[in-house]
C-alpha cells in the first residue's frame, strides 16, 4: 500500500513552507550578530575583540545545555506548542539585543537566545520524519535546511543596508520582530503529526502510517535513550558534528569580518559578497539531496564535501591575503561544501536510530554541534584578533572539517544502502530486507 500522489502533494505544500519559514526566522536571529560585529557594535559599546567573540559564542552555550530536554519534550508532548513559545521568546530577545548597552545584559540575552532556540532544529527534523518517508526525506530536510543559506543570502544584503541606514541597533530590532508575528501563523498552520491533520482522510492516514511503520523494521531496536547515547554510532557522530560545526560557524560568524577587511571594503559590499557561498550551496544541496534519496546511500553525500571544504580552507591559508579574489573564491567553495551535506546527514540520523529514541539522539548530536559552534564562533574571532590575520583560523577550520570527514566514515560505516523499492510496504524485496543497521 503506497501513499498516493495526491497525498504527497498535500504534504509538500502544507508542511515544507512552514518549516522553511520557521527555521529561516530562527537563523536570522542567531547569524546577524556577525554583521553587527562588522558594522560598529564593538566600537559603539567599547567591546574588546575577545569579549565580542565570547558574546557571539554564548548563544551556542545556551543552545548546548537545553537541546536534549527541549527535543524530548517536542517528541513526547508537542512540537507545535514548543515552537510557538520559542518564536515569541527568541523574537523578543533578538530585538532586545538592539535596545540595551550593558555588556552583562547582552551576555545574558545571547545565552538565553540560545536556550529558547535550542530545541527548534531537532523538533523540526522530527516533525519532517513524521510527515515524509525515507525515499523522500532527504529532499524534505533540504527544504528545512535551505532556511539556512537562503536566510543568509537575504539577511546578508538586508543587514548591510539596515546597518548603513539605521545602525546595528535598528537591524536587531527590525529583524527580531517578525518571529513574534510568525508564532501565531505557525500555531494555526501546523499539525504535530498526520493523525491530527483535518485535511487528510482516515484512509490516507492509515496508508501513510503503514509505510512509516514498515521503515522501522529496517532499524535495529534500541531499548531507551541511554542505550542510544552509548552506541558507537552516536558517540562518533557527536564528535563528527561538533567538529563540522566548529568549522561551519567559524565561517558563518566571521565571514563578514573577513570580507570587510579587504581594501576599499564597505558594509554594503560585504553584504552582497557574503551571499555568494550560500547561493552556490542552494544548488549543490538540491543535487546532493536528490541523489541521496535516489540511492539511499547517505554517507557518500556527506564526507566528500567536508573534505573539499577542509582543502579549500587549507588553500586559503597558503594563499594568505596576497590575492583577495582568489582567497574569496576558495571561501565560496568552502562555504558551499560545508552546507551541501546537511540534508543527507540529518536524514541518516532518523534512519539509523529507531523512532523511540531518534529525538534524543538527534538532540544529543546537535548539542555537540552547538558546542562546536560555540568553539568555532569564539576561537575564530579570538584568533583573528590575537594574530591580526585570518591564517590561524583558516587552519583551525580546515583541520576540524578534515576530522569531521574521517568521523563520518567511521560513524556511518555500518549503514546499509536500501533500494527505494525495498522501502515500500508490499515489495517482495522489502520482505527480505531484514538486515539491520547496527548501532
Amino acid at each position: 500500500m503506497i501513499v498516493n500522489k495526491k497525498l504527497s502533494k498535500k504534504r509538500w505544500y502544507r508542511i515544507t513552507p512552514i518549516v522553511f519559514i520557521t527555521f529561516s526566522l530562527a537563523y536570522v536571529d542567531r547569524a546577524n550578530f556577525g554583521f553587527a560585529a562588522a558594522g560598529g557594535m564593538a566600537e559603539d559599546l567599547n567591546i574588546s575583540p575577545s569579549a565580542l567573540s565570547l558574546m557571539g559564542a554564548l548563544f551556542f552555550l545556551g543552545y548546548f545545555f537545553f537541546q536534549i530536554p527541549g527535543a524530548i519534550y517536542a517528541a513526547d508532548k508537542s512540537i507545535k506548542k514548543l515552537i510557538f513559545w520559542s518564536c515569541i521568546l527568541w523574537g523578543t530577545l533578538a530585538s532586545a539585543t538592539g535596545m540595551v548597552s550593558d555588556l552583562n545584559v547582552l551576555y545574558v540575552i545571547r545565552f538565553l537566545l540560545g536556550v529558547v532556540e535550542a530545541a527548534v532544529w531537532p523538533a523540526l527534523i522530527i516533525l519532517l520524519s513524521r510527515w515524509f518517508t525515507s525515499p523522500e526525506r532527504s529532499k524534505a530536510n533540504t527544504f528545512l535546511i535551505l532556511g539556512n543559506p537562503i536566510t543568509l543570502i537575504w539577511m546578508s544584503v538586508l543587514s548591510g543596508y539596515l546597518i548603513d541606514s539605521v545602525g546595528w541597533r535598528g537591524m536587531f530590532i527590525i529583524e527580531g520582530a517578525p518571529a513574534v508575528t510568525w508564532a501565531f501563523c505557525w500555531w494555526f498552520l501546523v499539525d504535530d503529526k498526520p493523525d491530527n491533520a483535518k485535511w487528510m482522510s482516515e484512509i490516507e492516514k492509515e496508508e501513510f502510517e503503514t509505510q512509516l511503520n514498515q521503515e522501522q523494521k529496517n532499524i535495529k531496536p534500541v531499548k531507551n535513550y541511554a542505550a542510544a547515547f552509548k552506541s558507537r554510532a552516536c558517540i562518533l557522530l557527536c564528535l563528527q558534528y561538533g567538529l563540522w560545526s566548529l568549522g561551519a560557524y567559524g565561517f558563518i560568524m566571521w565571514l563578514p569580518t573577513i570580507i570587510n577587511s579587504a581594501p576599499d571594503g564597505s558594509i554594503v559590499r560585504t553584504g552582497w559578497l557574503s551571499t555568494v557561498p550560500y547561493i552556490i550551496a542552494i544548488i549543490s544541496m538540491f543535487i546532493a539531496s536528490y541523489f541521496s534519496d535516489r540511492t539511499l546511500n547517505r554517507k557518500a553525500f556527506i564526507w566528500p564535501f567536508l573534505l573539499v571544504a577542509a582543502i579549500a580552507f587549507g588553500a586559503s591559508y597558503l594563499i594568505g591575503t596576497s590575492n583577495f579574489w582568489l582567497s574569496f573564491g576558495l571561501l565560496v567553495i568552502a562555504g558551499a561544501a560545508i552546507y551541501t551535506p546537511y540534508a543527507p546527514f540529518f536524514t541518516s540520523l532518523t534512519e539509523i536510530f529507531p523512532k523511540n529514541v531518534s529525538a534524543g539522539a538527534v538532540a544529543l548530536i546537535n548539542s555537540f554541534g552547538a558546542l562546536g559552534s560555540f568553539a568555532g564562533a569564539y576561537l575564530v574571532g579570538h584568533l583573528n584578533a590575537v594574530t591580526q590575520s585570518f591564517d590561524a583560523s583558516y587552519l583551525l577550520m580546515s583541520g576540524s572539517l578534515l576530522l569531521a570527514a574521517i568521523f563520518t566514515l567511521l560513524g556511518l560505516e555500518n549503514t546499509k544502502k536500501y533500494k527505494v523499492k525495498e522501502m515500500l510496504p508490499h515489495s517482495s524485496k522489502g520482505k527480505k530486507a531484514a538486515s539491520k543497521v547496527p548501532l
